[in-house]
């Protein structure tokens, strides 16, 4: 008799709780996929990724990158047709990225008018018009220390990138991407005034509608790995951390984020984006300019990594942290998966 009273005991309290409990339930508004879908205030939308491509010299190439799955370096032909395809599964934005077979000290090639960025830039505006090209701006796939600009005279164990130095070169390569078609060009060496040296330059050329994004908030991460290997940009001594930024000091990123905004940057960036969602917010909060996010080659590696072992869905944790992005504040995501979420989005 006794164990026949307990449950009916416990019926009583929990009916005696619900009289009380409130009438709103969360849970109405999960009900079912379409109501979910109707509700949801944070959208992957492909109108606001930018697609990275490698371009490399030669004619006919289209060769895969070993570390990063579905990436390859392309001469300017197969870019185009790349390109063309990107734009008709409705991207908007590419960011180019030159890779170089003749290196030097200063990087010279970087802001030769005969690149294959420059090239492309140019056959780009004429069969994808609809595409925004950015361009990244750096020496360090150029020079042949691998270092993002120019190296001061000293001896090899102390030596750093000059800064000054490296300004002009800087602000000379943009002009050639400026000159050649470029809608927005990329500083991303991470130099104290590089963007108000590309902005000067530009606009004593007559350049002014050519828009500037700033790599601001890029972090020394070791999640460039992958990059730095389809660039061939891995500096052949030390590291990067006397330029990028320390990770362990976020305050700084809104001190590099005003002083790029004082020098005439239109579009601000924080680089990574999925380990940095915090700093993406804080900019958010302070900023009202555009900002963009870099799902950088780390990131990207990674999740293909996992998806081949079995370990996670790729499309699930890929529009779900690109919804955290989003979420964070950023405006524009740039990633290699812009045409994978272009195609499904």
């Amino acid at each position: 008799m006794g164990g026949q009273s307990i449950p009916k005991l416990l019926r009583l309290r929990y009916h005696h709780v619900m009289a009380r409990f409130p009438r709103t339930r969360l849970r109405r508004l999960r009900h079912n996929a379409a109501l979910r879908e109707l509700l949801a205030t944070v959208r992957v939308r492909r109108e606001n990724l930018v697609a990275p491509l490698f371009v490399c010299p030669g004619e006919g190439i289209r060769r895969k990158i070993a570390s990063m799955p579905e990436q390859y370096h392309q001469s300017v032909d197969t870019a185009v047709d790349t390109a063309r395809r990107w734009a008709d599964a409705g991207l908007r934005g590419v960011l180019l990225f030159g890779v170089c077979d003749q290196k030097d000290p200063t990087g010279s090639q970087a802001w030769s008018d005969n690149g294959p960025v420059q090239r492309l830039i140019g056959e780009l505006k004429r069969a994808t018009p609809e595409l925004c090209v950015f361009t990244d701006v750096c020496l360090c796939a150029y020079t042949d220390h691998g270092h993002c600009g120019i190296l001061t005279e000293r001896p090899d164990e102390t030596r750093d990138v000059d800064n000054d130095a490296t300004l002009e070169a800087l602000a000379t390569t943009a002009l050639s991407h400026a000159r050649a078609g470029a809608d927005v060009v990329a500083p991303s060496a991470m130099m104290d005034g590089q963007v108000g040296a590309i902005r000067q330059t530009l606009d004593g050329e007559g350049l002014t509608s050519t828009a500037i994004m700033a790599y601001s908030v890029k972090y020394a991460s070791a999640l460039y790995g992958p990059f730095r290997d389809a660039a061939n940009s891995a500096p052949n001594f030390g590291d990067r951390r006397t330029y990028q930024m320390d990770p362990r000091s976020p305050r700084q990123a809104v001190q590099e984020a005003t002083a790029d905004l004082d020098e005439g940057a239109d579009i601000l960036m924080v680089k990574p984006a999925g380990v940095y969602l915090d700093v993406i917010a804080e900019l958010r909060r302070r900023f009202d300019a555009p900002l963009a996010a870099y799902h950088v080659s780390g990131e990207y590696a990674m999740l293909h990594a996992a998806a081949a072992n079995g370990w996670l869905d790729l499309r699930a944790a890929v529009f779900e942290i690109f919804g955290a992005i989003q979420r964070a504040g950023a405006d524009l995501i740039i990633t290699y998966f812009a045409e994978q979420l272009a195609n499904e989005s």
